[in-house]
C-alpha cells in the first residue's frame, strides 16, 4: 500500500488526541503498527511504555487539552504542530508548544516517533506567536 497522505495526517491526529485524551489503548489498538520505535528518552521503546505512559499522564494531569494547529506530510511521514494546556499548581495552566513526527509503514501504521517540546513563555522579544 503507498502511503496516502492526507490519510496519514488524519491517522496521526486522531492516534495523538484518543491517547492525550486518555484513552493509549485504543490508540495503540487502532493506529500502530508491529512494532513502536520511541525517540522521546522519557519513554520507552515498544506499545506497552507508550501506553503506560499516557495513562499516567491521564491520572496527574486529567484536565490537559490538546489543540492541534497544523499537520504537514510527506513520504512515509507526518509532522504535528500542536498547542498543549497542561493544568498547573494554583489553578493556573502551562501551555506548550509541540513538535511531533511520525513514520508510517506500507500499511499506514505508526511504527516510529520524535518530538520537540516548548513552554511558551509569557513574554516575547517580537510580537509574533509561536504558531
Amino acid at each position: 500500500m503507498l502511503n496516502d497522505l492526507e490519510t496519514n495526517k488524519q491517522n496521526a491526529i486522531a492516534f495523538y488526541r484518543l491517547a492525550y485524551l486518555g484513552d493509549p489503548v485504543s490508540a495503540v489498538e487502532l493506529y500502530v503498527g508491529d512494532e513502536y520505535i520511541q525517540h522521546n528518552p522519557l519513554v520507552d521503546d515498544g506499545k506497552q511504555p507508550f501506553i503506560d505512559y499516557f495513562q499516567r499522564m491521564q491520572q496527574a494531569y486529567p484536565g490537559k487539552t490538546i489543540e492541534f494547529v497544523r499537520a504537514i506530510a510527506e513520504g512515509d511521514l507526518v509532522a504535528l504542530h500542536t498547542h498543549q494546556t497542561w493544568p498547573a499548581e494554583n489553578d493556573k495552566t502551562e501551555e506548550y508548544v509541540t513538535m511531533d513526527f511520525f513514520r508510517f509503514d506500507e500499511n499506514g501504521k505508526i511504527v516510529e516517533h520524535w518530538d520537540a517540546i516548548q513552554r511558551i513563555p509569557e513574554t516575547s522579544n517580537n510580537p509574533n506567536t509561536m504558531y
